[in-house]
Parts: structure tokens; C-alpha cells; sequence
């Protein structure tokens, strides 16, 4: 499934890293397409919506879903 987050409080590569990271702790398979200008983080997984929006947020960034 295709998922778009608004992701706010990404400021650098390290950010992206993280994000990316905790998303790919609920799924290994996933993709991850960030655009941090944008706010935005595009996600291809077969894993609920909920667990990878929680998986972001426990990061430390703010999660729309």
C-alpha cells in the first residue's frame, strides 16, 4: 500500500535517516521517499497505516496523518 505522512520537524539528513529507520523497525521491506522541504514522507508497505504513523511520532516528529 502507498501511504503520504505530513511529517513536520525534519530539518536535516539526520532526520530523514531516523524517519526512514522507524519506519523500516515496523516493515524491513519498505520504501521511504522523503521530501523534507515538503513536509512530506511517501511510504510503500504492507504494514497498517497506524503502526508506521506511531513508529514516526515516537521518533520525536509530528505525524498528520
Amino acid at each position: 500500500m502507498q501511504y503520504v505522512f505530513e511529517v513536520q520537524g525534519m530539518t536535516c539528513g539526520h532526520c530523514e535517516r531516523a524517519v526512514t529507520q522507524a519506519v523500516q523497525g515496523v516493515d524491513q521491506a519498505a520504501q521511504v521517499k522523503i521530501d523534507r522541504t515538503a513536509n512530506r514522507v511517501e511510504v510503500q508497505s504492507d504494514a497498517p497505516r497506524e503502526a508506521l504513523s506511531a513508529a514516526i511520532a515516537e521518533e520525536g516528529y509530528k505525524v498528520t496523518l
